[in-house]
Formats: structure tokens, sequence, C-alpha cells
């Protein structure tokens, strides 16, 4: 195996990060030196095209507030964790609205509109391969974990995986403290774990676990956001096998 980043680049990369309260920090620069043998996927906007339904269901919730609607490419660019201040962003007064209030009313709306969101393109195929391979895999989402294994499961993939974790709330803030559980409870080698998502927050998280990230474009956030990152960025499900070959 190969790796992603080259001995000329990484002192650059490593430079001033000495001190860096990450001990896995170089691992995590050069992880494909290390056989991977499980990916811990993201799964709305990484295995889930659910962006548009996602930017609908906000319009609904801004639209009975008098609030301006957004476009798919705004949504891109201003969705964030946590995702209570991506709401005050977009002009949300909790104040006049209770944030728990808001968070269900968002739900109902995602609900009804993602019903028909399917899986990214070269998802299952993905899923099938790395089966092939041995290579394990789990899902670790911001989603609440009920409505996580009842979308999971109408499409029909629910038992491809050996691990599902999720909120056990509607409130979508840090999944950090989860992935820790997913990790002490497993027993996974973070040497050997990567994970797959689509947001800034998946490679906070990842950093945060000491473990590395390839984040897939055509998800939650723009390629203007996730570029400054400095983790690998792919297209494709294709590109994320060919990364841990």
């Amino acid at each position: 195996m190969s790796s992603l980043v080259d001995a000329a680049d990484f002192a650059t990369l490593d430079a001033g990060r000495n001190s860096s309260p990450n001990p896995h920090w170089r691992s995590m620069i050069y992880f494909a030196m290390e056989p991977c043998n499980h990916i811990i996927w993201d799964w709305n906007g990484t295995l889930l095209n659910d962006v548009q339904a996602c930017a609908d269901a906000i319009n609904v919730l801004l639209a009975r507030r008098d609030l301006p609607p957004i476009t798919l490419a705004q949504y891109l660019e201003v969705f964030d964790f946590p995702v209570r201040n991506y709401y005050l962003r977009l002009g949300f007064d909790f104040s006049k609205d209770r944030w728990e209030d808001v968070a269900i009313e968002y739900h109902e709306a995602y609900a009804r509109l993602s019903k028909d969101a399917p899986l990214r393109e070269g998802a299952q195929a993905a899923l099938a391969t790395l089966k092939k391979r041995g290579i394990g895999v789990s899902v670790l989402s911001a989603c609440e974990i009920g409505l996580l294994k009842s979308m999971m499961k109408e499409r029909d993939i629910l038992d491809c995986f050996e691990h599902i974790y999720g909120l056990s709330d509607l409130y979508a803030h840090s999944k950090l403290e989860l992935g820790h559980e997913l990790l002490k409870s497993t027993g996974l080698s973070r040497a050997n774990t990567i994970i797959v998502g689509d947001t800034a927050h998946d490679h906070e998280v990842a950093r945060g676990m000491g473990i590395p990230c390839i984040l897939m474009l055509g998800g939650h956030q723009s390629a203007t956001k996730l570029s400054p990152l400095g983790c690998p960025l792919v297209s494709s499900f294709t590109d994320v096998l060919d990364l841990i070959r």
C-alpha cells in the first residue's frame, strides 16, 4: 500500500504540529501505510444522498417563519455543526422558538422529504467489495438512532454493518463522544481504522478519535469548506476503495 502523502509533503504538513495534543497526528497523515481493516462510515450525505431533502426541509421551516429560503448552493456553504448554530445563522430566534421544538419540527419535515432519498451511487457495490476484501464496516452518525436504523433497513443495508452508532436525541450535536464509545466497546485499532464522511465535523471527530479521515465531495458541505482541512477529498466510492488498497 502506498502513502497518500509523500515524504517531501509530510515535513510541510507536520511543521509546527510536534506539540499537537493529538498523539496520532503522524499516523493520520501517513495512514495509508497501515492496512485498513475497518471503515467507520457517516450516514447522511456520505452513504445516503439526502442533501436536497435537508435543504428542502429547512426551507419548510424558514417559510413558516417568513425567513428567506436558501438555495442548495447556499445550504452547502452554511450547513455546519453544531446544528443549532447553523439555525441561528439562518435567522432562527430561539427566544421565540424553543430549540427542542424546532429540532422536532425539522425532523418531521425531513422524514417526509427524505422518504425517497436514495443511497449515493456506488454505495452498495462498495460495501460488497469491502466485504469481499474482509474489511469491516460500521456507521457513526449524528442521526437519531431509531431513525437511522429505520432508514438503513428501508434501503436494505442494515445487515451490512457490524456496529451502528447514532445519537439518542434529535439535536444533532457532536458525535465525538459517541465515536469514543464505539472505539472502546468494539476494540477497533486506531491504526487500522478509517472514518469516511462528508463534513468538517467528520474530520473533527476523526482527529478527536485519533484516526484518519477521508471526506467525500457531493455531501452536505462544499469543496470550498472541506479543502482547507488537508485530508483526502474524493468524489466516489471507487476513490475510497482505491485509497485503502
